[in-house]
């Protein structure tokens, strides 16, 4: 399993495998049942973990309701980064939907890698990127496509989506009720057919 992580690494950044081999020493795997926590709000998020296989559902809580801000799934990064950064207790809750394994590592940890090996700085950099063009681009979503295109586009991105996730959790990152939800889908696949 580690190898997947440092498969992932090796692509973004060149390492030499001596490099690769820090991995081992700083990161920690761990494999995660279905709907088990990986972080609950209120708690300081004191890790990075990179999702090797499974997938997890980013969710805040307003008002006693359950608000999925994304899904994450294989080869991804997870964190809440304002926890992380400002070491403050979160508000993110980071809950697998189907077991999950991940390899995790601390803050404390990521800055000793950062000091042994200043490669995996310029790869912490490109990561926090990916993250940042995420937010992103569901920000941008939601402020301007309608439910329909941001069906379309979620399934492009993910087509064993359906398989993977219950559709409550789908419906509610989307924004819309599970009942809106098929109706859409129904529509896009009865176009397609």
């Amino acid at each position: 399993m580690y190898d997947k992580l440092k498969k992932y690494c090796s692509q973004t950044v060149p390492l030499l495998d001596t490099e690769l081999d820090l991995i081992d020493k700083y990161f920690e795997k761990k494999s995660l049942k279905k709907k088990e926590f990986l972080l609950q709000d209120n708690k300081v998020c004191n890790f990075i973990a990179f999702i090797a296989n499974g997938s997890i559902r980013h969710f805040h809580i307003k008002d006693g309701v359950e608000k999925t801000c994304d899904i994450s799934f294989d080869n991804t990064w997870v964190t809440d980064y304002q926890s992380f950064t400002y070491e403050t207790a979160g508000k993110m809750n980071l809950q697998t939907l189907e077991a999950t394994t991940v390899f995790i590592i601390s803050k404390q940890n990521l800055c000793r890698l950062y000091k042994e090996c200043s490669k995996y700085e310029t790869f912490g950099r490109l990561m926090a990127e990916q993250v940042a063009q995420r937010a992103t681009e569901i920000a941008m979503s939601l402020s301007s496509e309608k439910p329909e295109e941001r069906f379309q586009n979620l399934i492009k991105k993910q087509p064993d989506l359906f398989q993977r996730v219950p559709q409550k959790y789908i419906a509610n990152f989307l924004g819309i009720s599970p009942e809106s939800l098929s109706r859409i889908r129904k529509r896009v696949f009865q176009q397609k057919s």
